[in-house]
């Protein structure tokens, strides 16, 4: 007998397996993953369930409350009004589901609420196609990236240093394994905006893609007509788009974008501790049997009745492994109904307001704070919501006493980008507030 009875092999069959393997140990199968704890843990003794209520709320009450806050931080997760109508709504039997759907037997109300998710992520985008979401922003680029590798079979790719930190990560993640390699583009020092030089001396025979931010990590507004114009067209040009932005921008679908990928927690979703969001994907349409993910489509029934289903369903589940263009076992699509609903509610006008109170608050918040004199600007680009002023202040004592005065301070730049030292990303949204914007200004005088 083998040490492992719950398995049905025989020992003859591990042995088979170990040779074709090249291995001489069921260990070796993981030693890329960390050693297990040996020894005793930590762990407190038990408690009566009187004890563990006391202990979870004393724990609970620990967590600050956005609302009772004012924020000043961006960053890829935004703090946006949601309207009371959205969660009352989602909650109707018709759309919400307990579970992703993956059978055709799935509620229409489901699949007529993700088939409109998928237009309105159009609309928004200027792309042909959209599929019903993906996990988050960052896994959408990374499958992005995988995706234009299938179109041209090239392994190299260039990305901007101006995507946020936390994206290329998961991406280098995702990609290392697939044999490809990114190497990052510069940013010009005077504008904040990606250095075109560098992305024409870099781009080879062997680039599969071009991957920017629009906005981009610092905030700045990039020039996609630009970029367009020094990427071949064998090139796949990919942008990562923050949603509300596109209420006021022009859409990357007008300047000739292959992909449009982002994070859509700010279409109704809460912050809630960074997630879950939902990650949008949308590109052209000749590419659309090489996206991840699911497709809805519109149908009539037998009786010629409207109706919604599945069209493109290129998983593993679905298809054979080999060609499956994703291993996603969830698209989070109750957060995708979330923004859907956002988007109906709110409509074109609506999602213009909020990307204009956006546009002007941080702009008039970035006016206050150069003439605290504590602040000088770092790039003269274009800017959405978010923007770098180098702090005369130390920012790590910045945001400690202003988290004492219950406001979250801009982002410590440093923590990601070495060469930053005092810089510092602020954010302003349609919830920030004159008297908070007036507070921070009165506060920093007493700070040195």
């Amino acid at each position: 007998m083998n040490d492992f009875p719950y398995l049905p092999h025989t020992q003859k069959d591990i042995e088979e397996m170990f040779s074709f393997l090249g291995i001489k140990d069921i260990d070796e199968l993981y030693r890329d993953i960390p050693a297990l704890f040996k020894g005793e843990l930590n762990i407190p003794s038990g408690l009566s369930e009187l004890e563990v209520k006391e202990r979870l709320t004393d724990l609970s009450q620990m967590n600050k409350n956005m609302e009772e806050y004012g924020i000043f931080r961006g960053a890829g997760i935004y703090n946006h009004y949601i309207p009371s109508v959205i969660y009352p709504l989602a909650s109707n039997r018709n759309f919400l589901t307990a579970y992703t759907p993956y059978q055709a037997e799935v509620s229409q109300g489901t699949l007529q609420i993700l088939y409109e998710y998928q237009t309105q992520i159009c609309n928004l985008t200027g792309m042909e196609v959209s599929n019903s979401s993906m996990y988050d922003g960052a896994s959408a680029l990374a499958e992005a990236i995988l995706m234009a590798k299938r179109i041209n079979g090239k392994n190299h790719v260039l990305m901007s240093k101006t995507v946020h930190p936390e994206y290329q990560e998961v991406s280098k993640t995702y990609v290392e394994v697939q044999g490809m390699n990114i190497e990052q583009i510069g940013y010009l020092s005077e504008t904040g905006q990606l250095d075109l030089d560098e992305l024409t001396s870099k781009i080879t025979q062997e680039t599969s893609c071009v991957v920017v931010s629009y906005p981009n990590f610092f905030g700045v507004i990039e020039d996609l007509k630009a970029i367009r114009e020094k990427v071949p067209s064998d090139v796949i040009f990919i942008v990562v788009t923050y949603p509300i932005s596109l209420g006021l921008l022009e859409t990357p679908g007008k300047f000739g974008v292959d992909i449009v990928v982002g994070e859509g927690q700010s279409l109704g979703n809460t912050p809630s501790f960074g997630g879950p969001g939902l990650g949008i994907f949308a590109s052209k349409k000749k590419y659309i049997r090489k996206m991840p993910g699911r497709i809805i489509g519109e149908t009539v029934d037998q009786d010629g009745k409207r109706g919604f289903c599945m069209i493109l369903q290129t998983r593993e589940q679905h298809i054979r492994r080999e060609k499956a263009t994703s291993n996603i076992c969830s698209n989070h699509a109750f957060n995708a109904l979330l923004a859907s609903l956002y988007m109906n509610v709110m409509g074109k006008q609506g999602i213009r307001e909020v990307s204009l109170q956006n546009y002007h608050k941080a702009h008039y918040l970035a006016k206050k704070l150069v003439e605290t004199e504590k602040f000088k600007p770092v790039f003269d680009g274009p800017f959405f919501n978010e923007f770098v002023l180098e702090s005369k202040i130390d920012p790590d004592l910045l945001n400690e006493k202003l988290l004492e005065q219950h406001y979250f301070g801009p982002l410590i730049l440093k923590n990601f980008y070495e060469e930053m030292g005092n810089k510092v990303l602020f954010c302003a949204t349609e919830l920030t507030k004159k008297r908070d914007i007036d507070f921070l200004c009165s506060f920093l005088e007493g700070l040195s």
